[in-house]
């Protein structure tokens, strides 16, 4: 730690702790920190520094604290629209699904997806559904990325959650193939265009925050169910400045009633 330090940073001490300690502990991005303090009133503004400040302290080697320590930083990608070229599974395309979910204007709104480990889906992988306006998650250990153990899992989910989904978007893969059997009755579901991840960019995105604490070639199946929701939970509590600062466990909380 360098030692000249500027003289603010004794009189915003406690806030400095604050964004420490939720980033080591809970993956906090220094922009989260400063919001949630905001929104909770925890400190005046003279005993806090803002956003743009914090990341310059941690240029600066200030703090004890590294920018391979934060959370990825948001990419911004355009998508594009082009008509598919390859056959899509059975069921209701993408195309067909209401803007208003696209819009995030309706709760009850879920993107599928699995997360792969060391052996590209022959063991363990984490089963993913996102509610699209809360951004909240829903992470299972599943024993394969295989339609049955895909049905298995989404019919649990389904006995508690199946009273809030009203739709759920999946890619148009095989181990999605039969999950309108589980969702019949249920919710609706769609099916993205084969290698457009950008049509469920909630899912994608929230992807790679889970690949931070569950990289790419671990083997899942040194993972426990209680490591997953560790995880789960760890997100579910991070705020979000596109809510306000509020968690996305929150929001999902205050929806569901």
């Amino acid at each position: 730690m360098s030692c000249h330090r500027p003289l603010k940073l004794a009189g915003v001490a406690d806030f400095i702790n604050y964004f420490t300690a939720h980033l080591h502990q809970d993956g906090w991005s220094p922009d989260a920190a400063v919001g949630r303090a905001k929104l909770e009133g925890l400190y005046q503004p003279e005993e806090m520094v803002s956003t743009k400040t914090l990341y310059h302290y941690i240029d600066a080697q200030l703090l004890e604290v590294r920018n391979l320590d934060l959370l990825e930083k948001n990419r911004r990608r355009t998508k594009h629209h082009h008509s598919p070229k390859h056959k899509r599974l059975a069921g209701r395309s993408i195309e067909e699904r209401p803007k208003s979910i696209d819009q995030r204007q309706e709760f009850g709104h879920f993107e599928l997806d699995t997360v792969v480990g060391k052996r590209n889906g022959q063991e363990s992988v984490i089963l993913t559904l996102i509610e699209r306006q809360s951004r909240c998650q829903i992470l299972r250990l599943i024993d394969g990325r295989d339609a049955d153990s895909v049905n298995y899992e989404l019919a649990k989910i389904c006995q508690e959650y199946g009273h809030i989904m009203k739709s759920v978007t999946a890619d148009n893969g095989a181990e999605f193939a039969a999950a309108g059997t589980v969702l019949d009755g249920v919710a609706d579901l769609y099916y993205a265009h084969p290698y457009r991840s950008s049509e469920r960019g909630t899912n994608e995105a929230h992807n790679r925050m889970i690949r931070r604490d569950v990289p790419k070639g671990l083997s899942m199946d040194t993972l426990g169910p209680s490591d997953i929701q560790a995880v789960e939970a760890k997100l579910n509590n991070l705020p979000r400045r596109q809510s306000g600062y509020q968690t996305p466990k929150e929001l999902f909380s205050a929806a569901a009633g």
